[in-house]
């Protein structure tokens, strides 16, 4: 596919749809649309040290983005130490790239505590313990996550978001030393890139965009995309197929492979971690 630094944004978003994006002519040449638009998730890294400072300036700009109703329910979780970030990556074994060197991890987490602790400073009753309180927390930390990324790569830096940690949140939380009402949303893996990040095709935008409304669910866009990923974006390995399989054969591309990962039960335990934080989720 054709490297953001080479490419003008039309070009890398056809590589990445497959199909032409109606940009408009004064923006082909925009860097910040070009470098978003060509990333990829970094899975290999350089020995290379990050400096502390630079992930303070990173954090910092990322936690300037958008939040609900100025709430701020997110923070950020720098892991350093050896021993703890081995251990924090050792609950994403299943994964197998994050058995290698990972020069940092950053584990963003929804934090309504702070929250309840603005009610008990001002006296006030808090009135809306519900499913909503822990979803504001939760997206909130994922503004900060994407923010945090869009950040990283802008300075040369490769960063991929690890949601494995949430495979043993109860193990997270202690290692962390979490307090109640805070929650692991997702890691991120940093460092710089050893090789440049592959970049993945995304779902047909007749798919994933809409106008005015919902509209119906075709079926046709699926299966494009699916043929054209088997063709353009083959997978290395296939997933073990669950047993036993009633359904029908078909070829081993996206649709098949993400079907098989939700075949089996996966974090059927988190709710139940959540509640224990203290969340309502009615």
């Amino acid at each position: 596919m054709t490297t953001s630094s080479e490419a003008c944004l039309s070009a890398l978003l056809a590589d990445r749809f497959r199909h032409l994006v109606r940009v408009p002519d004064a923006l082909e040449g925009e860097d910040t649309l070009r470098r978003m638009a060509g990333r990829g998730s970094c899975r290999r890294f350089r020995d290379d040290p990050v400096a502390p400072e630079l992930i303070e300036t990173l954090c910092a700009v990322a936690l300037s983005g958008p939040t609900k109703s100025d709430l701020q329910q997110r923070d950020i979780v720098v892991v350093t130490e050896p021993g703890l970030k081995a251990a924090l990556l050792g609950i994403c074994a299943d994964q197998p790239w994050t058995q290698v060197e990972v020069p940092v991890l950053i584990v963003f987490c929804g934090n309504h505590a702070r929250q309840r602790r603005l009610h008990d400073l001002a006296g006030h009753t808090f009135a809306n313990d519900h499913l909503d309180a822990f979803f504001n927390a939760a997206v909130d930390a994922g503004i900060v996550l994407a923010g945090f990324v869009a950040a990283a790569e802008a300075v040369g830096l490769g960063a991929c978001p690890i949601s494995a940690l949430r495979n043993r949140p109860d193990e997270v939380d202690r290692l962390l030393g979490l307090t109640q009402h805070v929650f692991p949303v997702a890691g991120l893996a940093l460092g710089y890139p050893a090789v440049p990040a592959p970049v993945s095709q995304r779902l047909p935008l007749a798919e994933t965009l809409r106008w005015n409304g919902w509209g119906t669910d075709d079926p046709g866009p699926l299966e494009r995309y699916d043929a054209e990923r088997r063709c353009h974006q083959p997978y290395a390995t296939e997933r073990p197929a669950p047993q036993p399989n009633p359904g029908r054969a078909r070829p081993y591309g996206w649709i098949e492979d993400k079907a098989r990962q939700y075949a089996r039960p996966e974090r059927a335990g988190f709710g139940a971690y959540i509640r224990g934080k203290g969340f309502s989720l009615d």
